[in-house]
């Protein structure tokens, strides 16, 4: 080594260094890797990401891999440093050597190289992999004998090597993908991505039309009601009882009714049309009652409780809307429950569903207790308020407007004060 020119050395240093920071950069170019976007590129038929791919399932033989070559490469530099301070400078010269060296290495083999790793993976990781997948088949011998004993520490720790699947995400993981996805993907289909991904937290139950608003055909009531009802229904399934809405006979598609006989014979002539009844269990979720729309090949369904008493009706369309909002080829139209007034201020149904409420109109009343308005505010306030009663619920000041004996059945809502409040607590 004695023979050898200071020029010589300092290049083999130089070289030596360079080597570092390319190990440094692989390794954090190929952990910083997308493994989504790399499952996508190597079935593209991308080679870096198929290379990358195939040395990722193994991530104990990378990681052995780069650490072997940069700790011998490190090693060998600072090797070479001590001989040059010590032909340069003297014994004296080793302190300086060692200052400098951690001095080089930390910036322009470890710092600057993984940074721009970390920023550009792809770039880093995808020409690395070519000659890693080469110099693992040289070293394969010393790298699994390196990563069996390192391995064997970790069983001895009572630690898997294996570890748990990284590639796997929550729903919560999920959400904070699509959230982040930003122009990658529209706004709009963000939105339904969102609603697909809470379909399981929403029930049946909260977009089922009450039992009280069902419209439905009394087959008790007298002949002409029901063909008048029938001519002017705004929906084409209507289901049919006696009496008393738990007595339900069927669903009678309107369609099907092309030419009803006159009064007589109209009854025994719609129950000969109806479909069989499908019934829903109360508190189903949302994702599960799509299957089993899908599965029973039905549309519409009664919802029931534990005892097989009617709470309510929900459709197919009901649920899709959950998902893409709102079917109407008005943008700006409210909801049938919702009056705007000319104050800023809007009269709200009683019986209006909070969550169609919150989707119309954007805002944030609580959905985890009572479905309706009417709920809502007597929760809040445990008793039938009179009109006049001013409350405020989740930062929305409510006014209650008209009321019966026992349920509230208009209130005034005042989202301007909401944003205000929001704006100045910013």
């Amino acid at each position: 080594m004695s023979d050898v020119p200071p020029g010589v050395l300092i290049g083999a240093l130089v070289v030596l260094i360079i080597l570092s920071g390319c190990f440094s950069g692989s390794e954090t170019g190929m952990m910083a890797l997308n493994r989504y976007r790399l499952r996508h590129l190597a079935r593209a038929g991308h080679r870096g990401a198929q290379r990358a791919s195939r040395l990722l399932e193994r991530p104990d033989r990378l990681i052995g891999l780069i650490l072997l070559g940069n700790n011998f490469v490190n090693i060998a530099a600072s090797s070479l440093a001590t001989v040059l301070a010590l032909r340069l400078l003297g014994e004296a010269g080793i302190a300086v050597a060692a200052g400098l060296l951690t001095l080089v290495i930390l910036i322009f083999a470890e710092v600057a190289p993984k940074t721009f790793a970390a920023l550009h993976p792809e770039r880093v990781a995808f020409p690395a992999a070519h000659v890693i997948t080469w110099l693992l088949v040289v070293f394969q011998p010393l790298v699994v004998a390196v990563n069996w004993m390192a391995n064997g520490v970790l069983r001895l720790l009572r630690l898997s090597p294996a570890g748990a699947d990284r590639d796997t995400l929550s729903r919560e993981e999920l959400r904070t993908v699509v959230a982040e996805a930003g122009a990658l993907i529209p706004r709009r289909h963000r939105q339904m991505l969102m609603s697909i991904l809470d379909l399981e937290k929403v029930t049946v139950d909260d977009i089922m039309v009450p039992r009280q608003e069902i419209n439905a055909i009394d087959l008790d009531d007298p002949p002409e009601e029901i063909l008048e009802q029938m001519m002017h229904a705004q929906h084409t399934r209507l289901p049919l009882y006696r009496g008393d809405v738990n007595e339900i006979e069927g669903i009678l598609h309107l369609r099907r009714v092309v030419a009803p006989p006159g009064e007589d014979g109209l009854i025994e002539y719609l129950q000969a049309q109806a479909d069989e009844p499908y019934f829903i269990p109360a508190g189903t979720p949302l994702s599960a009652q799509l299957l089993n729309f899908q599965r029973a090949n039905e549309r519409i369904g009664l919802i029931v409780d534990e005892y097989g008493e009617i709470e309510g009706l929900a459709t197919l369309e009901d649920l899709l809307e959950e998902i893409v909002g709102q079917f109407t080829t008005d943008p700006t139209a409210y909801s049938s429950d919702i009056h705007p007034q000319s104050d800023g201020t809007f009269l709200v149904d009683g019986s209006a569903n909070v969550r169609e409420i919150n989707r119309a109109m954007r805002w944030e009343l609580p959905t985890g207790g009572p479905k309706t308005v009417n709920g809502l505010i007597i929760e809040y306030l445990e008793s039938i308020p009179e009109p006049g009663t001013s409350l405020m619920i989740a930062g929305y000041p409510f006014e209650i407007v008209h009321t019966t004996g026992n349920a509230v059945r208009t209130a005034r809502i005042m989202p301007a004060l909401r944003r205000t409040a929001t704006e100045s607590d910013g």
